[in-house]
């Protein structure tokens, strides 16, 4: 199986860590070697939160500059500070919802303009997908599902040497028995998602 790098970020309360948990396991469960890891994060709500899942036998859970096979974010500020981590070949799918920080609420900053970013993106990089995740999180029945939209997005694109249904059974092993419904239509939203974003 071909080496992929995968990059989640995000903010602290997002699911960033269960997003990478679901696809590692996924991954595991199909027989890869797969190593999990956080990278480096702020467990309170805001704070900046990243984990790598690493497929083909990658040792170290660090992803240098320019080596991220797939960038997948939960906010769109912290898809703009990863880019670095990018190559021209990446896959990127970003949720294109704000998590305003804490000195933009102060009035001491300016939240970058998303259009325009989204637009660079699309000009320089393989495969971008970006989505209101939060919008599909909710009709899925749960805002808290908005990690498993990207999941599914993401496991649309084709880019994965996972199962959609491999992904669909970590799911339901894995999530809270009340909350295996609501994860599974925010899967396929996100999935059926994929085509428009």
């Amino acid at each position: 199986m071909e080496r992929q790098r995968i990059l989640f970020t995000g903010v602290g309360g997002q699911g960033t860590l269960l997003a990478s948990r679901l696809l590692g396991e996924a991954a595991m469960a199909e027989g890869m070697d797969v190593t999990v890891s956080e990278v480096h994060g702020m467990a309170q709500r805001g704070g900046v939160v990243e984990s790598t899942v690493m497929l083909g036998g990658i040792a170290g859970p660090i992803i240098s500059d320019g080596e991220a096979d797939v960038l997948v974010s939960f906010e769109p500020l912290e898809t703009i500070r990863a880019l670095g981590k990018c190559s021209c070949k990446s896959v990127i799918i970003t949720n294109t919802v704000p998590v305003e920080p804490f000195t933009v609420k102060l009035g001491q900053a300016e939240y970058p303009d998303v259009d325009h970013w989204i637009g660079f993106m699309r000009d320089h990089y393989a495969t971008v997908k970006a989505l209101d995740a939060e919008a599909l999180a909710k009709e899925a029945g749960t805002a808290k599902a908005l990690n498993v939209v990207l999941i599914g997005t993401l496991s649309a694109t084709g880019v994965l040497p996972v199962s959609a249904e491999r992904i669909r059974d970590t799911i339901t092993r894995t999530v809270k028995k009340r909350f295996v419904e609501a994860n599974l239509k925010a899967f396929e939203l996100g999935f059926n998602a994929a085509a428009d974003a």
